[in-house]
């Protein structure tokens, strides 16, 4: 190929891609240096006040809210992560059967992350609401509560969490679910069908077979769920809107409330990129974790 035509091949190249580079530069690497700009001032919604330099970065070292809120947000972290990746892998086993219906319950499995979260909100909302609501309704037709008795699902601290992590599972494992199931559906038959012969149950050729090759998928769900709990918001805000008593109020939602309700758009930058900072450190060990395991299974 002569050169004029590496050229010109390079430059069509780069002529398709700049539509894309463009827009990628104004609506995500612009913000994030505009945003970083305004973490180092004093800035209201009206506009930059004083360079402040680095005190926003310190400040939330003394600010207790700030503290409350990444502690809350590391509890859903907890919660929510661990019951999501099993979730999702027994719903990926069962949409993986040899059955009529898979088709059906892979549909099934998917749909409500198709909503949005306001509307996954309301659902689980009024599923949990007292004297009418559907859950305890059922805890009264099966006797679990008796006659007179309600859960106030919302009122409760721990009951408010239990409520916001069901809603979140339900609402998203359908994208873990799906990532599950194309894995499952590389595994070679001929692997089954060896573990068969050499007489291997099914749950041996589970935790022997299946779960070992699942790792790297396991890997990729566990630290994009990691990143997608830290960034909880809209759930927490239309279900508890953080309480009671503020004891599920999210890192996100305190970023939110201290840029437009508290008019202090430069500290919540500040945060913002301290919970980027948070990201990244999870990320690396996360990453190191599997690159760990990865030598010693190649061992």
């Amino acid at each position: 190929m002569s050169r004029s035509r590496k050229l010109r091949d390079m430059a069509t190249g780069l002529g398709l891609c700049l539509p894309f580079l463009a827009l990628y530069t104004v609506f995500t690497i612009w913000p994030v240096i505009q945003g970083l700009y305004v973490s180092l001032h004093k800035w209201s919604l009206m506009g930059k006040v004083k360079f402040v330099g680095l005190d926003n970065y310190t400040k939330f070292l003394s600010d207790q809210k700030f503290v409350d809120a990444l502690e809350h947000t590391i509890i859903f972290v907890i919660l929510s992560v661990p019951f999501l990746v099993i979730m999702a892998l027994i719903l990926a086993l069962f949409a993986n059967r040899p059955v009529k219906i898979r088709r059906g319950l892979r549909v099934a499995y998917y749909l409500p992350s198709i909503i949005s979260v306001s509307v996954a909100s309301f659902i689980a909302k009024y599923m949990f609401a007292p004297y009418m609501g559907f859950v305890n309704g059922v805890l009264h037709l099966t006797g679990i509560l008796g006659p007179g008795s309600e859960i106030q699902w919302l009122i409760d601290t721990n009951h408010a969490w239990a409520v916001v992590t069901m809603m979140t599972v339900w609402w998203t494992v359908g994208f873990s679910m799906l990532l599950y199931l194309s894995a499952l559906q590389d595994i070679s038959p001929e692997i089954y069908e060896a573990a068969e012969i050499d007489g291997a149950a099914k749950w041996q050729q589970l935790f022997s077979i299946v779960l070992p090759l699942l790792k790297p998928t396991t890997y990729l769900i566990v630290m994009l769920q990691i990143i997608a709990s830290f960034k909880v918001f809209g759930q927490i805000q239309l279900i508890t809107a953080g309480g009671p008593a503020g004891s599920t109020k999210p890192l996100i939602q305190y970023i939110y409330e201290t840029g437009f309700t508290k008019n202090n758009m430069g500290y919540a930058a500040a945060m913002s990129y301290v919970l980027f900072a948070i990201l990244v450190i999870c990320t690396l060990i996360q990453k190191a974790v599997q690159r760990k395991g990865e030598r010693e299974d190649e061992a």
